[in-house]
């Protein structure tokens, strides 16, 4: 038998939380990062931007902007390299604020894709498409839908969607092979068992953990589902930040904190993976 002291002591410290694991500390890669003109010809010009990338750790990023004017500085920029920013450019689908909810029924954004994609920026050609969004899955088996999704099929070019999950088998209907990251990996919280039944069913699409609902509980941990994910799927998610408003520019920063915090509850391999390694691989850079 223990004293009365030392049986309190030893049932407190039994009952104490275990330590929190360590911010995953490697370099990050964000695909889902838009430099629209709010920003841009706002309060957050690129050498502001990119120093912001670099304070937090971001070596690499999908750059998407409205219009696509932000992305080319972005791109341009000698600051980039200077911050040790590799920049993969995608084409936005919106010129302006009305493509977002008429993009697809527009064959002018088929041109103006096919103008940007023969321009190309400083950094090089473009890589990818998108972010889109799709508030009604039934836009997906439109036209403009359909041959813009053939499109980056044929020329290799890596789809950003931000779209629910009937949206996305009617994406890949159209192209089986087009490799598609999943903006916030579903619109409105798809659960989990259909996450894992699409991404089996479709060896291209990647899921983007932006926005995610149900990722991590109200102390910005993993919840027990998702670490139960991520560590089945470790080749399969990447990380983003979604500054599609000034205020996510402002708190950068702090997002980034908040990914490396949920990624260090994750085995170092698997943290990444998911941090970097996913994207990187997707997109061919190199390690910082």
């Amino acid at each position: 038998m223990c004293g009365l002291l030392l049986c309190a002591a030893a049932g407190a410290w039994a009952q104490a939380p275990a330590a929190e694991p360590p911010p995953y500390a490697g370099p990050l890669f964000d695909a889902h990062l838009h430099y629209n003109v709010e920003a841009a010809e706002g309060p957050y010009p690129v050498a502001d931007v990119l120093q912001r990338m670099k304070r937090a750790g971001v070596s690499a990023i999908v750059a998407n902007s409205r219009p696509n004017d932000g992305t080319k500085a972005l791109a341009a920029s000698p600051l980039a390299r200077e911050a040790g920013v590799t920049v993969i450019p995608f084409i936005r689908l919106y010129r302006n604020r009305d493509d977002y909810t008429n993009w697809f029924r527009d064959r002018t954004i088929e041109a103006m894709v096919e103008a940007e994609l023969k321009a190309g920026t400083a950094a090089g050609p473009y890589r990818g498409l998108g972010e889109f969004h799709l508030y009604d899955s039934g836009n997906a088996d439109g036209p403009v839908a359909r041959s813009l999704m053939q499109l980056a099929q044929q020329r290799q070019l890596v789809v950003l969607a931000h779209v629910d999950d009937v949206a996305i088998e009617k994406l890949l209907a159209h192209a089986p092979s087009a490799r598609i990251i999943w903006a916030h990996t579903g619109i409105g919280g798809v659960p989990v068992a259909r996450v894992r039944a699409l991404l089996a069913a479709h060896p291209s699409l990647m899921g983007e953990l932006s926005y995610r609902p149900g990722l991590t509980d109200a102390q910005g941990r993993l919840t027990v589902e998702w670490r139960a994910l991520l560590t089945d799927q470790p080749d399969r998610f990447v990380i983003g930040s979604d500054t599609w408003v000034n205020e996510r520019w402002a708190a950068y920063e702090g997002l980034m904190a908040d990914a490396r915090r949920w990624l260090g509850g994750l085995d170092p391999s698997t943290a990444q993976r998911i941090g970097w390694g996913n994207a990187a691989a997707l997109f061919g850079v190199a390690a910082p």
